[in-house]
């Protein structure tokens, strides 16, 4: 039996052991999706309202923290969380917990920083009408990130996508260790070294299914708030 034929015999029978991979990547990275937002929301829409000196200057680091090598963040969260970090005391280090911080702090400047861009399109558009209503720069945030939330799913299935593909970051921080803090991308990377093609090639099926099951909604949703708005 070829190793595709067997991969998606895997995929087809339920196999206890890839699908409890799926379950533990899905659940990291929707959970670092869930930290990044509740950060990187309330965070862009200030920096687009907000007026100080050196402005630009954050902006410019955010948007360049978009690129981030993920190696790098793996070894600042390492660092971090080690024993000798200053986190090190709460023994977080190769567990779930870790992985979920390390794919949030990667996460974040992606969804601040396309926050950032669309709140502050959507108010130079309301600014005058929300400034003669006397709005406060609360209300102003909480209404702009209202008003632009079909563009704002966009930007968390981005998040999502770049958290759920990511490998050397939590191969740093969580250690891919068998069934606790292995994930798809860490799986299919081992597997592959060890010549088990037929286990990767079924995680990679499902992996690059849900990268395209992003996408699709992503185009969705802008296509369904287009026709909303037109």
């Amino acid at each position: 039996m070829s190793n595709t034929v067997t991969a998606w015999h895997l995929i087809a029978s339920g196999d206890a052991t890839l699908f409890a991979i799926v379950r533990l990547s899905l659940s990291v990275s929707l959970a670092a999706v869930a930290a990044a937002v509740a950060i990187g929301l309330p965070l862009g829409a200030i920096l687009a309202l907000t007026r100080f000196p050196g402005r630009a200057a954050v902006i410019v680091v955010l948007n360049g923290f978009m690129g981030l090598p993920p190696v790098v963040v793996g070894l600042t969260v390492y660092l971090l969380l080690s024993r000798s970090g200053p986190l090190g005391e709460f023994g977080l280090l190769f567990t779930p917990t870790a992985m979920v911080i390390a794919q949030a702090l990667l996460v974040l400047p992606i969804i601040a920083a396309l926050t950032r861009q669309t709140v502050e399109d959507l108010w130079l558009e309301y600014r005058d009408e929300l400034s003669a209503m006397g709005v406060g720069r609360a209300s102003r945030v909480m209404t702009l990130l209202w008003d632009s939330r079909f563009s704002l799913v966009t930007a968390l299935l981005a998040g999502f996508g770049r958290a759920a593909a990511e490998v050397g970051t939590v191969m740093i921080v969580g250690g891919n260790i068998d069934g606790f803090t292995r994930t798809m991308t860490t799986t299919i990377a081992l597997e592959t070294s060890k010549g088990n093609l037929a286990l990767a090639m079924g995680l990679g099926i499902i992996l690059i299914f849900l990268i395209l099951l992003v996408n699709a909604a992503a185009w969705g949703v802008r296509l369904w708030a287009l026709e909303r708005t037109g």
